[in-house]
């Protein structure tokens, strides 16, 4: 998948241009939002962090031979100059704190972070956020309940579509299937602006079906791509 790190003045214009286009024909109204990152997934990195410090002190219970030679080593094999068992644990203990520590800035790294996280975990963060964001720019903000959002987190690398109540009664969740397919498709490609316009596309013939155009309902919402 080629990076994207975002979207032109080009790219702005295409999505806007169709989502204009899209609502000639429907009482719907399409709202495109493109971030960059749904979530930092702090806690990811810090359940990273504890896991592999756990693992540690797991290994020192299961062998603890090995790292007192490991502790005799550091100390030029010399034995009789450190052999208490409360010196020998409070240097495993530093060297645990220490351990975890190097590992909270070892999975500072954005990349690393996301790497680790499971994908179940990207997936609901996305639609959590694309769900508040639905809330509050697009949910029962039009005088037909016809709000829909087209939500993409380039660095999750998916998507989200959130219909208003009106929409959801008429049409099923898989009907969205091919919109998402020609989003993805595109936005691997390096081309979330042509995604995004390919969306709205197949979600604007889905909704002329369920809600032609009538002269009662004006545009309510903004057709522009909004970038967060």
């Amino acid at each position: 998948m080629k990076k994207v790190n975002q979207l032109s003045e080009a790219d702005h214009e295409l999505v806007t241009a169709a989502v204009s286009e899209a609502e000639k024909f429907t009482d719907g109204e399409i709202v495109t939002i493109v971030t960059d990152l749904s979530d930092k997934y702090h806690d990811a990195g810090l359940q990273w962090a504890i896991g592999i410090t756990f693992l540690f002190l797991s290994t020192l219970a299961i062998f603890p031979a090995f790292y007192q030679s490991v502790i005799v080593g550091l100390f030029g094999g010399w034995e009789q100059d450190f052999t208490t068992a409360g010196e020998q644990m409070a240097m495993l203990f530093i060297g645990s704190v220490a351990l975890f520590l190097v590992m909270r800035y070892v999975f500072a790294w954005m990349p690393l972070r996301l790497a680790v996280t499971p994908k179940s975990t990207k997936q609901r963060r996305v639609r959590k956020r694309a769900i508040d964001f639905f809330k509050v720019g697009a949910e029962r903000r039009t005088k037909g309940l016809t709000g829909i959002l087209i939500y993409v987190s380039l660095k999750e690398h998916r998507a989200e579509i959130v219909a208003d109540a009106a929409i959801a009664e008429k049409v099923s969740p898989d009907v969205w299937g091919e919109a998402m397919v020609a989003l993805i498709d595109e936005v691997r490609a390096g081309e979330p602006g042509k995604g995004m316009a390919a969306a709205v596309q197949h979600v604007g013939i889905v909704l002329k079906e369920h809600f032609p155009k009538t002269d009662k309902n004006p545009n309510e919402l903004p057709d522009r791509l909004i970038e967060i």
